[in-house]
């Protein structure tokens, strides 16, 4: 089997957004890699995406047959042997109800919540299945290690180009060419720590694995970059970080705390911006549900901020316990915004209004052009469906 597509479970993609609004589920980076990378680290195939249908250009399909693969699903050696075995027609189950993988040899009439007459096999050994945005900085940690070890093995790391920085458990310090380390500490006592190709950790920060810094990121002078956390690439983070993803290009570069919370591609947080993490009663946090329209109970006492590509706020903005950011929304003012910000608002706590397209795709093409990236015509029409789908949810237009 020379193809592997891996598709979009639609019983779990809703329950991603706002992140899947503008990428597939494979799309999404846990650990050091996205879920698509570690399938193409263990299969050694370019992976095709079966997703909606406005993200296909951006994100094209492989023709063929192929092996349809669950995007939520992280890879391991046993589910990659276990998938490779089935034979044609045969479909891969986890329990009763999640779909691992197909043989599938039309994958254009491949529909994944139409496979239950094919003949099953269950697969009984331990998955990671990204099914809740939470779950994104909840196994993050698990997924650092997991990609950390598919990245070194055999491999050596570079020597620590600065004598003054310390390093504790420096056999489990990775660092790839370019990077450029001055005076600070790196603790991996508690897990490994990745730095990336030609990233950057200044003057006085601290970091304590499970860590990884993706390729042309840099931690800004005195950061604590807590564990569990992902920056990806071409990122700037400072202040306190804590069990955190940050998909990449995006900025978290001033004072303020970060924890246990996702950031999207295109992100900026303000000086001195923070998210609590942690209800004063100490009971469970609960977010918005794309799925129910509602809110929903994480399970988590620990539950920070959720927050869509192309959002940013200003300088101290507060972010509650569990709040959620759709796309492309511009926040700012003083008091606490409410716990679920719709897609292109624009505001605060004293109310919103409809960040326009216009305006928007201006901020756009400045933010990604210091990139050295175009917001081009594929990235525009994202764009523009995402508006339309998000457009109910702001309910200040119809109130007007």
């Amino acid at each position: 089997m020379d193809n592997l597509i891996l598709f979009d479970d639609p019983a779990i993609r809703g329950a991603l957004l706002p992140f899947t609004f503008t990428r597939p589920v494979a799309d999404i980076r846990i650990g050091i890699l996205k879920i698509s990378e570690k399938w193409e680290r263990y299969s050694g195939i370019k992976p095709g995406y079966l997703t909606q249908d406005y993200l296909s250009v951006k994100f094209p399909k492989n023709e063929g047959p192929a092996l349809m693969v669950n995007g939520a699903v992280c890879p391991n050696p046993k589910l990659w042997a276990s998938i490779q075995a089935l034979n044609p027609g045969e479909a891969l189950y986890y329990g009763q109800n999640i779909l691992l993988a197909v043989h599938a040899d039309q994958p254009a009439v491949f529909q994944p919540d139409k496979t239950k007459n094919l003949p099953q096999i269950e697969f009984k050994d331990e998955l990671v299945v990204i099914q809740k945005s939470w779950h994104i900085f909840q196994f993050n940690g698990e997924q650092i290690r997991a990609d950390y070890k598919l990245l070194t093995a055999g491999r050596t790391s570079q020597k620590c180009p600065d004598p003054h920085t310390i390093l504790y458990n420096e056999s489990d310090i990775f660092i790839e060419e370019g990077a450029k380390i001055k005076a600070a500490v790196l603790n991996a006592e508690g897990g490994p720590i990745y730095i990336g190709k030609n990233t950057e950790v200044q003057e006085g920060s601290l970091i304590r694995g499970p860590f990884a810094l993706c390729e042309g990121s840099t931690v800004n002078m005195g950061a604590k970059m807590r564990g569990d956390t992902t920056i990806g690439p071409h990122c700037k983070v400072g202040g306190e970080v804590s069990n955190a993803v940050i998909f990449g290009y995006s900025n978290k570069g001033h004072e303020g705390f970060l924890g246990n919370a996702v950031l999207g591609e295109w992100c900026n947080m303000g000086a001195d911006s923070n998210n609590s993490n942690l209800k004063n009663n100490y009971a469970q946090v609960k977010i918005w549900d794309y799925t129910k329209g509602g809110f929903t109970n994480t399970g988590l006492q620990f539950c920070g901020l959720m927050m869509g590509d192309h959002s940013k706020c200003g300088i101290n903005t507060m972010f509650n316990t569990g709040t959620v950011v759709g796309v492309g929304a511009n926040i700012f003012g003083d008091g606490f915004p409410r716990n679920f910000i719709p897609s292109f608002a624009w505001g605060g706590a004293a109310g919103f209004s409809t960040f326009q397209l216009k305006k928007f795709e201006e901020t756009a093409i400045a933010v990604m052009k210091r990139r050295g990236m175009e917001f081009n015509e594929v990235e525009k029409e994202i764009i523009q469906k995402v508006f339309e789908l998000t457009r109910h949810y702001r309910i200040w237009d119809k109130e007007a």
